[in-house]
């Protein structure tokens, strides 16, 4: 690289360095377990402490700032995801977002969805209970291909699938299903807690009806606090399934009995929402809207990749096939003879974190960590 006359080379500090010092679990651990529940980044977990001292000394005086955060709150979620502030609610976690659309849709007999058999109970069970009230659901694989996801859909009326898989770390390509959904006008239903914050995904490009994360995995938030996008086009045919005084257009005047519903995604909130969750939730997006998701993306996958690798130079059997396209910040991995929850137990003798999963270890690093920890873990497998 060239450097003009009179001024020096100055190299650009990596991801993890840059931030490291907004992740005090570092200085503790190895925490591998974004997948589950992430360490709150610092700026979460400040924002968490303002709101709760705020509330200890003042009261509600501040509350119209509680309030703006709420708003500012939509706003982040929705840059994140390339949508409208319009078409955010705040929810408390995936399993409400998704059971929202689930129920709320006007289900008739002999109506088919698509649903996938890996999924996180999250986005099985809500499908799975729909079949009782004659709706049938085509259970494919996340293996399967494109051409028979395009078979499925004709006919369908949604399809739903997560951003990147609980289990094995596959990441779906949402481009090409939202395509193949537009063509077969299926409603597209993405369960993104996996993948949101650690990958770039725009709603727009890859046409999703309908999307719902929580704050405490990728995202760096805290748990009980997370998002809901329901496009513009499908709030008018998706009922709210809980109702109470914030679902209706004049919330604010309480001697009204007008029920009309709030001409946004805020028709989907049942009541006060949880404000200490959206003091941290909007602290981690602001945050990660600064890092930047794509550049945090590359970060990830080669952390991962290295993951990876290394499991099967030890001699581990590597779950899911990574690829450039496919891969994202979940690795799972097992030995024969080895118990899993052992396996993380010893881990965790070394400030290590990961979980055990159906017999599988998973591991699941963040941008902020560092090759070097990923060193060590992979000398620290037994």
């Amino acid at each position: 690289m060239e450097v003009e006359p009179g001024k020096a080379f100055v190299k650009t500090a990596p991801l993890w360095e840059q931030y490291s010092h907004q992740f005090p679990v570092r200085e503790r651990l190895v925490h591998l377990n974004h997948a589950a529940v992430a360490p709150l980044c610092r700026p979460a977990a400040e924002a968490m402490k303002w709101l709760a001292d705020d509330s200890a000394e003042f009261g509600t005086l501040h509350y119209d700032q509680w309030l703006r955060t709420q708003e500012r709150l939509r706003l982040a979620a929705a840059k994140l995801i390339g949508a409208a502030p319009s078409e955010i609610a705040l929810v408390k976690n995936t399993s409400e977002g998704i059971s929202i659309v689930a129920n709320g849709l006007d289900w008739k007999p002999g109506d088919r969805m698509i649903g996938f058999r890996e999924e996180f109970p999250a986005n099985y069970f809500p499908w799975k209970k729909l079949e009782a009230r004659g709706v049938s659901v085509s259970w494919l694989s996340i293996k399967d291909d494109l051409n028979r996801i395009e078979e499925a859909c004709r006919g369908a009326r949604l399809l739903s699938i997560s951003f990147v898989q609980f289990l094995g770390g596959y990441r779906s390509p949402l481009e090409q299903i939202g395509e193949i959904c537009r063509r077969n006008s299926c409603l597209f239903l993405v369960d993104a807690i996996q993948g949101l914050g650690a990958f770039p995904l725009d709603v727009r490009a890859c046409h999703i009806d309908a999307l719902a994360a929580d704050g405490h995995k990728w995202l760096l938030g805290p748990e009980g606090c997370g998002i809901l996008y329901v496009s513009e086009a499908l709030q008018e045919r998706v009922e709210p399934i809980e109702f109470g005084w914030t679902n209706v257009a004049k919330y604010a005047d309480y001697a009204s009995r007008d029920m009309s519903l709030r001409p946004d995604a805020g028709r989907y909130e049942c009541g006060t929402l949880n404000a200490i969750g959206c003091y941290g939730l909007l602290a981690s997006m602001e945050f990660l809207l600064e890092v930047g998701v794509e550049r945090i993306a590359p970060a990830v996958q080669a952390l991962a990749d290295r993951l990876a690798q290394g499991a099967e130079a030890k001699g581990y059997e590597v779950m899911e096939r990574r690829t450039p396209e496919t891969g994202a910040g979940i690795v799972s991995f097992r030995k024969g003879g080895a118990e899993a929850g052992e396996i993380v137990r010893a881990l965790r003798t070394h400030g290590i974190i990961a979980a055990p999963r159906n017999g599988w270890v998973r591991v699941s690093p963040h941008f902020y960590i560092s090759p070097a920890e990923i060193e060590r873990t992979l000398e620290c497998l037994p």
